[in-house]
């Protein structure tokens, strides 16, 4: 941050050159901008300082994400309305009760010879089983809106983890930027001193100036960043969450053939398939079942005109319904059971197909972003570090120039900002990685993980 001091004496310094009265003028147009531009980014940045917060866990945000996102609270709250169907479609069909009163009789007729009140009870039996085959249907429908749940959730945690990384990364580099606005205050500092000797031209130290108030810029539209990921994480905009500590994803994970495994096993959109294709054979079933007629069972009290006893007769029967002269209809709904179980068959291998390319691809991004991390942190970022020491060791001993130190300090920041977007991009890879498998994979244990919470749910609808 350029203070006012250290602009007046810039300032004082390329009036009492005695040369070059036109460039002297020059220069003096360009400083006393950035004086005041100095002025004011001090007065903002006094009146904008942030409140010190606690610092922010990765487990904190997902776990928050996890019990107050609407779309989970929406999909759950789907997923428990296909439950209750279940009791619905495995329930007999309601009994049936008739009465039947006589209301006047225009004919002469004996004593007992006609029933004046009939009551009757009807019940149809499942023998056929039809109402398991629609309970069947009824659990495919309620494990496809749980899968639907669980890639939900899958997903609004990747997406919460990708934000708390790129915010880690934002205050990771708003650091590394005041670490090169202090090393550039120190070639500044330096340059001020040779100015002073006449061993360095004035335009060296508005060039420094200049490239400070650069990297000023450049942490104003990091805490830009800031901000916006701090409003996708919380839910007042307005509350500072706090630093993030992100955790270190620990080394090593499953083979490439374990989470092959795994994802065949665990990817929601694999297992929403296979509950299609079981809904199917459901209805397959039912279709079949349909040749076979339930019967329904009547019982019925009588009354007669002239008897005495509330019930004159009791009497009982058995009714049945014949699909066989139906016989196109129910045909008809064989073949389209089939088709749906033909069509829902395509649809899991194409799930399966399409999940292990995707598969394929992030580990490959992974592997790439790993090498990149390894490459920085083994060679670049070394080699650029020892660049600058010796470039400010050969420009305090007058050995080199002072466009050298910039390009060496210049290609430092770009090399550790490279390098930030890297490992952030390497995070959210192993976060995606997760969400694409459907599992927990170990990379950042300690975070409350989607899969824990499906525990219960899972024994809920097998119950």
């Amino acid at each position: 941050m350029i203070s006012r001091p250290e602009l007046l004496s810039v300032s004082t310094l390329i009036v009492r050159s005695p040369r070059r009265p036109a460039l002297r003028g020059v220069l003096l147009s360009v400083a006393l901008p950035l004086l005041a531009s100095g002025e004011m980014h001090n007065a903002e940045t006094t009146s904008s300082q942030p409140v010190a917060a606690p610092s922010l866990s990765l487990e904190q945000v997902t776990k928050t994400a996890l019990a107050n996102n609407p779309a989970i609270k929406a999909a759950r709250a789907t997923w428990q309305a296909k439950r209750q169907r279940i009791e619905q479609q495995a329930a007999w069909e309601d009994p049936k009760l008739s009465f039947r009163s006589l209301l006047g009789r225009f004919v002469e007729i004996g004593p007992n010879g006609f029933t004046d009140q009939m009551v009757s009870l009807e019940q149809a039996i499942p023998l056929s089983g039809k109402n398991r085959s629609q309970a069947r249907i009824a659990v495919a429908e309620a494990v496809a809106a749980f899968q639907d749940l669980r890639r939900q959730e899958l997903d609004v945690v990747a997406k919460v983890r990708a934000s708390f990384f790129r915010l880690a990364s934002y205050y990771t580099l708003l650091d590394l930027n005041r670490s090169n606005e202090a090393s550039l205050e120190q070639t500044l500092e330096i340059t001020r001193e040779k100015f002073e000797v006449g061993n360095q031209s004035q335009s060296d130290v508005l060039v420094a100036e200049t490239e400070r108030q650069k990297i000023i810029e450049a942490r104003k539209d990091l805490e830009q960043k800031v901000s916006g990921e701090e409003s996708a994480l919380n839910a007042d905009p307005f509350q500072h969450l706090g630093r993030p500590t992100p955790p270190s994803p620990r080394p090593g994970g499953p083979s490439t053939e374990a989470l092959r495994a795994l994802t065949l096993a665990n990817r929601p959109e694999i297992l929403r398939a296979e509950s299609e294709l079981t809904g199917a054979q459901g209805m397959l079933q039912l279709a079949k079942r349909q040749w076979f007629p339930d019967p329904t069972v009547m019982i019925e009290a009588d009354h007669y005109n002239a008897s005495s006893s509330v019930a004159s007769e009791v009497s009982g029967g058995v009714s049945f319904s014949l699909p066989w002269p139906n016989a196109k209809k129910y045909k008809a709904g064989e073949r389209e059971a089939q088709d749906q179980i033909a069509a829902a068959q395509q649809m899991l291998e194409g799930a399966k197909t399409e999940s292990l390319g995707k598969l394929r691809d992030q580990l490959q991004m992974i592997e790439t972003m790993h090498h990149h991390l390894e490459l920085y942190e083994t060679s670049i970022l070394p080699t650029a570090n020892q660049t600058v020491s010796s470039t400010q060791a050969d420009y305090e001993t007058d050995k080199t120039g002072f466009l050298n130190v910039l390009s060496s300090q210049r290609s430092l920041y770009d090399f550790q900002t490279m390098y930030q977007q890297d490992l952030t991009d390497y995070r959210i890879a192993l976060a995606e990685l997760e969400a694409l498998v459907g599992s927990n994979l170990g990379y950042f244990d300690g975070a409350q993980n989607p899969k824990s919470a499906h525990q219960k749910p899972k024994r809920g609808l097998q119950k």
